[in-house]
């Protein structure tokens, strides 16, 4: 297989109707790293909305048990990447995950806040970042793909196409980033937990290194101190250098899922879908936050 036959076989293909296809070989076969970088920048970044980083600080999730809730996420969201909407182990992980979130009053507002930075923060960063950039195909399939999910997770309002994924991040980031003390702890905790999946002396240089890849509305609302620009430039380079030697490199010839990422630690004698995650309470046993009757209505499946 030549480098971009890939990409003609995904251009031969329906971005509306094959959507799940289209998906999986664009973040399994394509870009397996980008999209761990990509989904990982899409989470960090809910945090900077107050409503979202103070509930996280609260149940201490990404404070105290930052590796598992890392390796969870990742574990359930690919599970249903690997084996489709309507498999057992892709029911499994929605149910799930819907579980978790319906023990929270979260808002619908926020939910479909943190879909749409599925949808648009892998795009940014492989245009900017990966050995090509996206398609038309792959932008609408990955739209639908999300579309789908949020579906599932009976999230209301649900965009219909990129660009309006893409404006309602935008405008929902304008109107809602700014500073809270605990989404700052959730922030430092994340940072803390990618630097230690390397030697401890290089941990200094690993959160410049990631702070060099924030833009300033991020830095801004964790009230982080700018990178300088020769870091920046250096850091921006290297991963843009990167893309442009997996460019130069024969094609994926297997699928790569989130299981198989180095960075998941807590699972080395394997898992079961359904005992990921946490198991709260509302109110109680682990959920600061009991129902008000404004939290998204997601169904089990």
């Amino acid at each position: 297989m030549k480098r971009f036959e890939r990409l003609e076989q995904i251009r031969r293909l329906d971005p509306e109707k094959d959507f799940f296809e289209i998906y999986r070989l664009t973040a399994t076969f394509e870009f397996p790293w980008d999209y761990t970088r990509a989904l990982e920048l899409a989470l960090y970044r809910t945090y900077a909305v107050p409503s979202i980083g103070r509930l996280l600080a609260e149940t201490a999730e990404l404070t105290d048990r930052t590796q598992k809730r890392y390796d969870d996420t990742a574990l359930l969201l690919d599970t249903v990447v690997e084996h489709g909407f309507g498999s057992d182990e892709g029911r499994t992980a929605i149910r799930r995950i819907n579980q978790m979130h319906r023990s929270y009053d979260i808002s619908n507002d926020d939910m479909r806040y943190v879909l749409c930075t599925f949808v648009v923060m892998p795009k940014r960063w492989i245009d900017s970042y990966g050995w090509r950039r996206l398609s038309r195909h792959e932008m609408v399939a990955a739209a639908t793909y999300y579309r789908t999910l949020g579906q599932h997770m009976g999230i209301k309002e649900i965009p219909g196409s990129y660009e309006e994924f893409e404006r309602c991040l935008d405008e929902y980031e304008e109107a809602n980033f700014g500073w809270d003390q605990g989404a700052r702890e959730v922030s430092d905790a994340t940072l803390h937990l990618m630097a230690s999946w390397y030697p401890r002396p290089l941990a200094p240089m690993l959160r410049s290194a990631t702070l060099a890849l924030l833009d300033e509305s991020l830095l801004r609302a964790f009230r982080y101190a700018p990178p300088g620009a020769v870091t920046r430039s250096l850091v921006r380079g290297a991963v843009r250098l990167r893309g442009r030697a997996v460019r130069l490199m024969p094609p994926r010839r297997a699928p790569h899922y989130a299981r198989q990422n180095w960075e998941i630690k807590g699972y080395p004698d394997g898992y079961e879908v359904a005992e990921l995650g946490s198991f709260p309470v509302p109110g109680v046993g682990g959920c600061p936050v009991p129902h008000k009757g404004g939290s998204a209505d997601a169904p089990t499946e």
